[in-house]
């Protein structure tokens, strides 16, 4: 009996180990969909801002200053790597819309990982369920053989 309930306790160890890596994973997707809003934001600016615009650029710690745009054809962007380059706005469009890309591909390849982990997560949900009732059906026959005996 105790050789039971020692796989129950393994099985439950296992699932609670597949739902805090599911967590893991889901945190990480909600990262990348940030990064991706932040990217259609910045897109969007591209689009929609002139030279001569006056915008609102934030200096950390939730403070801002406005400073006017002196070339909205000259825009730097983040290579990755600690490179960054200078990039004219269609070409740096691009290169953002190659970054969501990237994005959109890991997004893919952990949401494929999470539904792995779920199916497996399930699987073993119904061996402890089986377990469960195996020990409740041996249970029941032990106390329905004490009764016979006496």
């Amino acid at each position: 009996m105790g050789g039971g309930q020692q796989q129950l306790q393994q099985l439950s160890e296992e699932l609670q180990a597949i739902d805090e890596e599911i967590e893991a994973l889901q945190a990480e997707i909600d990262d990348l969909q940030t990064e991706q809003a932040e990217i259609d934001g910045a897109i969007e600016a591209i689009d929609t801002l002139d030279t001569g615009s006056t915008v609102q650029v934030p200096l950390g710690g939730g403070a801002y200053i406005r400073a006017e745009i002196q070339d909205i054809d000259e825009i730097i962007v983040d290579l990755g790597g600690d490179f960054a380059a200078e990039q004219e706005a269609d070409d740096a469009v691009d290169a953002l819309r190659t970054k969501q890309d990237i994005l959109d591909d890991r997004i893919d390849e952990v949401q494929e990982e999470v539904q792995e982990l779920e199916t497996e997560s399930s699987e073993l949900e119904q061996q402890a369920q089986q377990m469960q009732q195996q020990m409740q059906q041996q249970q029941m026959q032990q106390m329905q053989g004490q009764d016979d005996g006496e």
